[in-house]
């Protein structure tokens, strides 16, 4: 999982943009690696689905990476998250061979 970083003061962003949201550059921004960790910080439960061939529920949710951006994705978990659970990523295949960044629990560091 990569996101956008800024050489120049280091803030970490997602979507990609054209120039740095904390320091206003335009060079130096590059996809950096992350460590794929994250929190939970708001999630919902899908009941309906967006199309006939989406299966519910699924739990649909913001996960604040350890390096700071925000992402929406699902939770692949049997139950629903509570606030701050940690979480990391994994991988949705899609037919196509693409593959989207999906989180599961993981147990909270020490």
């Amino acid at each position: 999982l990569v996101v956008q970083t800024c050489r120049h003061c280091g803030h970490a962003q997602h979507p990609p943009r054209a120039v740095c949201t904390a320091c206003s550059a335009m060079d130096g921004l590059e996809l950096t690696d992350t460590s794929g960790r994250g929190t939970v910080d708001s999630w919902t439960v899908v009941h309906r689905a967006p199309r006939p061939e989406v299966t519910t529920p699924y739990t649909l949710a913001r996960v604040r990476l350890a390096e700071g951006p925000i992402l929406l994705t699902v939770i692949d978990a049997p139950d629903e998250p509570a606030l701050d659970d940690p979480v990391e990523v994994a991988w949705f295949d899609l037919p196509d061979g693409r593959a989207l960044p999906i989180f599961r629990p993981t147990q909270r560091e020490a």
